[in-house]
C-alpha cells in the first residue's frame, strides 16, 4: 500500500470516529430517468448526474454526501433507498413536499430526452439545513450539470461554491450541458463555477454545446481561460481521454471492456477521478487519469448508470484493492 493511500486509509477512520462527516460532498440533482421502454411502457429508475456521481464516490470507499432536496412521494422513496443502499451520507438528503424532478428519455442512442419540473423538489433545496460544521471537514465539493441551470437553486448553489471556496475547499465542476443551459442567463453561472473549480470534467459533446461557434480546439482553450489553474478532463468517449493541468497533457486510451451501454459513463468517469484523488492525494496525472477511464469502463459493462466498487476498478487497473 502506498503511503499516501495507509494515511487516507487511517485518517478516514479516525473521520468516521470522531466527526463522521464526509470528505466529497456532492451539490446538485437528483431525479427519476423515465426510460422509454417501447410503445406505452415507460420504466422509472433513480437518477440524475449529480447523484450518479456521489453515488459512484460512496461506492469506491470514499465518505460521500449528496447534498440536494427529492421529493416526498414513492419516486422520492426510491432515490432516498438507492442513496442508503449506496452508503451515502444521508443528512445531507432533503425531502420536501413538492412533485419529483423528472427526465424522460425517449430515445438512448443517441440520448433524448427532457425534463419536467417546473415547481419540483429539487427547487427547494435549503443549504441552511445542512449540518453544521460539514464544510470544515469536507475536503473536495461537486457542482454542475442541470442545476446549474434551474434557478432559484442555481444561485443557491453558486454562493454555496464561493464559501467553499473560501474556505480552501477543492471545488469539481461538470457541467454536463444540457439543453436548459442553452438560455442567456446560464453562461453566467458556467463562468463563475468554472473560475472557482479545481477540477473541470468536459466531454467533447458538451464543448459543442457550451461553445456552438468554435471547434473543439478553440472551444477548449476558452474554457481553459476561464479555469487557468484548474485540471481539467476532457472525455471524448471511445476515442479515450485527455487530463490537462498548466502545460502538461495526459493521454488515456478507453479500456477494452464488452459493452453493455453508456448511460452514466460520463458521471462515473467524474466520481472515479475525485475518488481517486481523494484517495490518493499525490497521484500522478497519468495514474488520475487511469482511474477515472477505468471506472467509466466499469460502468459500461453494467446496464443503467452503474456505480463500480473499488474492487471492480481495481481489478480492470491489474492492481491489488489497496485503497478500499
Amino acid at each position: 500500500m502506498r503511503a499516501s493511500a495507509r494515511r487516507w486509509k487511517y485518517e478516514k477512520e479516525d473521520a468516521m470516529t470522531t466527526t463522521s462527516w464526509p470528505a466529497y460532498v456532492v451539490f446538485g440533482e437528483a431525479l427519476t430517468d423515465m426510460v422509454h421502454q417501447g410503445g406505452q411502457d415507460w420504466l422509472g429508475l433513480p437518477g440524475g448526474s449529480c447523484w450518479n456521481v456521489a453515488r459512484v464516490g460512496a461506492r469506491l470507499g470514499v465518505p460521500t454526501a449528496f447534498a440536494g432536496a427529492i421529493s416526498a412521494d414513492t419516486l422520492g422513496d426510491q432515490l432516498a433507498e438507492a442513496s442508503a443502499e449506496a452508503g451515502l451520507d444521508l443528512r445531507f438528503l432533503q425531502r420536501v413536499e413538492r412533485s419529483p424532478l423528472l427526465a424522460f428519455v425517449g430515445a438512448q442512442h443517441p440520448p433524448q430526452y427532457f425534463f419536467v419540473g417546473d415547481d419540483s423538489a429539487d427547487l427547494y433545496f435549503d443549504p441552511e439545513r445542512l449540518p453544521p460544521g460539514w464544510r470544515q471537514a469536507a475536503r473536495t465539493v461537486h457542482f454542475g450539470s442541470l442545476s446549474l441551470a434551474r434557478q432559484p437553486l442555481a444561485a443557491r448553489l453558486c454562493t454555496e461554491a464561493t464559501q467553499a471556496r473560501a474556505a480552501g475547499k477543492r471545488i469539481a465542476f461538470d457541467p454536463n450541458f444540457r439543453t436548459p443551459m442553452r438560455a442567456p442567463e446560464y453562461q453566467a453561472v458556467f463562468a463563475h463555477m468554472a473560475g472557482l473549480a479545481d477540477y473541470i470534467k468536459v466531454s467533447d459533446e458538451d464543448l459543442r454545446g457550451l461553445y456552438p461557434a468554435l471547434d473543439e480546439h478553440a472551444a477548449l482553450a476558452a474554457l481553459r481561460a476561464l479555469a487557468p489553474q484548474a485540471r481539467v478532463l476532457l472525455t471524448r468517449g471511445a476515442d479515450g481521454m485527455t487530463l490537462l493541468h498548466g502545460d502538461g497533457a495526459c493521454e488515456q486510451p478507453v479500456f477494452a471492456v464488452d459493452v453493455v451501454d453508456t448511460v452514466g459513463c460520463g458521471d462515473a468517469a467524474m466520481g472515479g477521478w475525485m475518488a481517486g484523488l481523494l484517495l490518493d492525494p499525490e497521484a500522478t496525472l497519468a495514474r488520475q487519469a487511469r482511474w477515472a477511464a477505468a471506472t467509466a469502463a466499469v460502468a459500461a459493462t453494467r446496464a443503467g448508470a452503474y456505480s463500480p466498487t473499488v474492487a471492480e476498478v481495481s481489478v480492470l487497473l491489474g492492481e491489488a484493492a489497496v485503497l478500499a
